[in-house]
């Protein structure tokens, strides 16, 4: 005798609506919470422009109350259907759509605070799910293990970048001094990493020959600012995935090994991976 599925109760299909996107109830859901995220941090932007919040900040005040008071809804709805509710409140998600909606009750406190109501642009990492963008993980993997792999060697530029960014600095304090701008070596330590870095600003500018050829060579030196950490970390990622390919089964024709982690056919002869 076979034993029959007990009844599934509206919490149950609530919750599959709402936390899971596998049913065409549930995209429409989270779409639609989506767009209502958006819609509510446009109007928190366009209230902070001076001319639109003087002509229309009734109109802002009321719209930010109404998704307010939805997203509230929303946040409690999810706390009662979910199966365990003090997990969903201490989790990631949990706590972003609590900080989604404290800002417009505290600004009835201090005068202000609903700007922060932008936080909610971070529940758009929904889309995530929605998209089912979670098969891109096998790329982000690499990437974490390539950084790891290359910390030591970044810190080591990043204290040869540090060490001339001093010297140069203090150089350019003893050359042009406070009359061309460079009032103290914390103050050429700036113009250094702003050169460097091809910013630029032109705030501070060398008036000497001298100070103008060190300027010159730090902004050579500025390309290695990007030049070197990418190399450094192109070439971990591709140990990372080479590494990872590896570990893929063989291709039972050919024997070649190195395939993408995704792969389905293989690399060399093209046959189906997979069948022996």
């Amino acid at each position: 005798m076979t034993r029959k599925n007990p009844p599934r109760t509206n919490r149950d299909k609530w919750y599959k609506i709402v936390f899971l996107a596998d049913t065409k109830s549930g995209r429409l859901f989270d779409i639609i919470l989506l767009v209502s995220i958006v819609l509510s941090v446009f109007v928190v932007m366009l209230d902070s422009v001076a001319s639109l919040r003087l002509n229309y900040r009734h109109l802002f005040m009321w719209a930010e109350w109404i998704f307010t008071l939805l997203f509230t809804a929303e946040y409690l709805f999810r706390i009662f259907i979910s199966r365990r509710p003090l997990e969903y409140v201490r989790s990631f998600y949990g706590i972003i759509d609590l900080l989604s909606v404290l800002p417009t009750y505290v600004s009835l406190l201090l005068v202000g605070s609903h700007y922060l109501l932008v936080i909610r642009i971070l529940r758009m990492l929904r889309i995530f799910r929605i998209l089912k963008l979670s098969r891109y993980l096998k790329a982000s993997e690499v990437l974490q293990i390539s950084l790891r792999q290359s910390k030591y060697k970044i810190i080591v530029f990043m204290e040869v970048i540090l060490t001339t960014v001093v010297i140069m600095g203090s150089l350019m304090y003893l050359i042009e001094g406070p009359e061309s701008g460079f009032s103290s070596i914390p103050r050429g330590i700036y113009w250094a990493i702003v050169t460097l870095t091809t910013v630029g600003f032109g705030d501070i500018t060398p008036h000497t020959v001298l100070g103008q050829f060190f300027a010159s060579i730090i902004m050579i030196l500025g390309y290695a600012i990007i030049a070197v950490p990418t190399g450094i970390l192109s070439t971990e990622m591709m140990k990372a995935d080479y590494r990872m390919s590896s570990s893929a089964k063989p291709c039972s024709q050919c024997g070649h090994t190195h395939h993408q982690a995704d792969a389905k056919y293989c690399l060399m002869c093209g046959s189906k991976l997979g069948i022996s």
